[in-house]
């Protein structure tokens, strides 16, 4: 997922950073001296997650997901002789301090990698200063397609993600438009501040025009607007038969909420940054009547894996998880696997090791890697009925 900003210093401080880290070693990071045997004991993950600020719910949930993959295989006997540690920084939901949460990571302690930031803004401005490290680092719902392929379309060799990209989202979405919602006309109200609503938006009018659709009308917003009427009623003159608002959960639910109140009851439809509990808080129950989008995850999902995954975090949390937490989980568990299979410390070799994951068990299924750093899964549609996520289909390419 994307929450991208310009940011200013993330480039400065990559280059502090390798200078600071020359010498240090395959991928650890500044490195404290192991004073005592439980120090020694461990292997840390740094984790870089969106802790407060606007899409403070995605971290955390992804947080909490990760420590209870530790928990889980800490009480199985750890990793290479050792047990897993979690240390966290809080990027604020700001990609300027996501560079800053990261070079704060690497610099105090001595890491086997990193997970997170859970947005795909975040996770490019740590993206230099991880590479600098020599240290992987694997993103819960970073989506957007740049996150690990660099501009020279080569695979960036030290960042991986555990979700689907942004062109598949919008191919999934488009799919289920013309083929179960069967409607021939759709308007796109997305966030031009924001490259992940872009890209979701390009992607979606691309596979819904070649599958012979219209796009009626495009409208656009900012992050953190609160009136969306002046747009919605734009949109609502064109007489669209469902609204495409790729975006995050806060500004998405004052637009749903505000779409009903002007009249606009078509079906509403968006990506994987829906995914919030907030969501429901904001828009309200009935205003999310007829909404549909994409995710990785749904607690109606038969798969065995999923079924686990849901009552152990319902055990430890008291409270459902949600997809940012099995995002969360599953990174732990990648890294965790490539870490056991690599045998050493050294980033570079756990990266490697990374990136030949086939058929790994996580939460949802099974992961295998492409030569993209994309792991291979299908998208499931969620729709919102009565306040309440349910799953609808699941789409596999």
């Amino acid at each position: 997922m994307k929450f991208m900003k310009k940011m200013s210093g993330v480039l400065v401080a990559a280059v502090l950073l390798a200078a600071m880290t020359a010498g240090c070693g395959g991928g650890g990071g500044a490195k404290k001296p192991a004073d005592n045997k439980a120090a020694a004991a461990e292997a840390l993950i740094g984790a870089n997650y969106e802790l407060t600020g606007n899409v403070a719910s995605y971290g955390q949930a992804a947080l909490a997901g990760g420590k209870m993959a530790v928990d889980e295989i800490n009480k199985a006997g750890g990793i290479n002789g050792k047990k897993l540690r979690i240390v966290e920084a809080d990027n604020k939901s700001e990609p300027s301090e996501s560079g800053n949460a990261a070079t704060k990571l690497i610099s105090q302690n001595k890491l086997i990698g990193i997970v997170g930031p859970a947005t795909s803004g975040c996770t490019m401005a740590a993206e230099p200063i991880v590479t600098a490290s020599k240290l992987p680092v694997v993103a819960p719902t970073a989506t957007a397609e740049s996150i690990t392929v660099g501009k020279d379309g080569k695979t960036r060799q030290f960042v991986f993600r555990a979700c689907f990209i942004d062109p598949f989202q919008g191919k999934v979405m488009a799919a289920f438009a013309n083929q179960k919602l069967k409607v021939k006309t759709v308007a796109i109200y997305r966030d031009n501040s924001s490259d992940y609503s872009k890209g979701l938006a390009e992607a979606f009018k691309k596979n819904f025009e070649a599958a012979g659709g219209k796009i009626v009308a495009e409208e656009a917003y900012l992050a953190k607007d609160m009136d969306f009427k002046a747009g919605l009623t734009k949109l609502k003159a064109t007489n669209p038969e469902a609204i495409y608002v790729p975006g995050y959960y806060e500004e998405v639910g004052k637009i749903v909420k505000q779409a009903r109140e002007i009249g606009l009851e078509v079906p509403m439809m968006g990506g994987d940054g829906w995914d919030s509990p907030k969501l429901i808080e904001i828009a309200g129950k009935a205003a999310l009547n007829k909404t549909y989008y994409s995710s990785a995850y749904s607690a109606d999902d038969t798969d065995p894996s999923t079924q686990k995954f849901i009552k152990a975090f319902k055990e430890k949390y008291q409270k459902d998880p949600d997809f940012f937490s099995m995002m969360g989980y599953n990174t732990v568990v990648i890294l965790a696997d490539a870490y056991k299979r690599a045998g050493s410390e050294d980033g570079t070799k756990i990266a490697e090791a990374m990136a030949k994951t086939k058929e790994l068990p996580v939460a949802g299924g099974k992961l295998t890697y492409d030569d993209k750093h994309n792991p291979i899964v299908p998208a499931l549609i969620i729709e919102v009925k009565d306040g309440k996520p349910t799953f609808v289909d699941k789409i596999a390419f």
